[in-house]
């Protein structure tokens, strides 16, 4: 949320932040099953369990309300990605400052790590209704979209070209090491954009902790076969 909003709330007590805090959750919920168009603002004042005056009060409006659930968004994925992405890019940062280069090896590591953390992200019970939120963004994108990419998604694809490109011999900005990019992203978000899909085809009942180890021993896997294509760079 900009400053001039923050600047129009009203101040912050605890109680306040509680309430606050239960509307973003449930905004999120119910932005993600129905857009901002089909949501209405008593079935978000509903689902947190507030009066409909809890929207203007604390967020002026439902497209105050909307935007902030985009910002809540981005933090709630920053508590469990923002460490290792500060840790990676200052040691990529170390790494320019010094004109070395990434060794193929260490990008390994780098990429299954986030590969990894993906995985224990995404495929749990509390990224549904992320996942919800930001396919309708990707769908038909708002001024929401744009605050979530450039805050967290952004950051997250050009590290990963960063190391993409350090294990493929590439320049990081090709339009190959770009696709590449995107392809193993994919290869990771697809356990949760096609989560039924997934369940039936593996018989699975649910995907628990031995799941997820499966998963993350697959996204090890997935950067071990990571290499330039055959015949050199497309």
């Amino acid at each position: 949320m900009n400053q001039e909003h923050d600047a129009q709330l009203p101040p912050v007590s605890a109680r306040a932040e509680i309430a606050r805090r239960k509307m973003l959750t449930a905004a999120l919920d119910v932005f993600g099953r129905y857009g901002f168009d089909g949501a209405s603002t008593r079935q978000l004042t509903e689902a947190a369990g507030v009066n409909l005056q809890a929207i203007p009060y604390y967020f002026g409006s439902k497209e105050g309300l909307y935007l902030a659930t985009a910002e809540y968004l981005m933090a709630r994925i920053d508590t469990h990605v923002g460490d290792m992405r500060a840790r990676i890019g200052a040691h990529l940062l170390a790494l320019d400052a010094a004109g070395e280069r990434l060794a193929e090896a260490e990008a390994r590591r780098f990429l299954t790590e986030i590969l990894q953390t993906m995985v224990t992200l995404f495929v749990g019970k509390e990224s549904e209704s992320w996942a919800r939120f930001l396919i309708r963004e990707q769908m038909e994108p708002t001024e929401a979209f744009t605050r979530v990419y450039q805050g967290i998604m952004r950051p997250m694809i050009e590290m990963g070209r960063r190391l993409i490109g350090a294990i493929l011999r590439e320049d990081p900005g090709s339009e190959h090491v770009r696709l590449r990019t995107f392809n193993l992203l994919g290869s990771i978000l697809v356990f949760r954009v096609t989560h039924a899909a997934v369940l039936a085809q593996m018989e699975w009942d649910a995907v628990g902790p031995e799941q997820v180890d499966t998963l993350r021993g697959l996204a090890a896997e997935l950067v071990d076969l990571l290499g330039p294509p055959r015949g050199g760079a497309a």
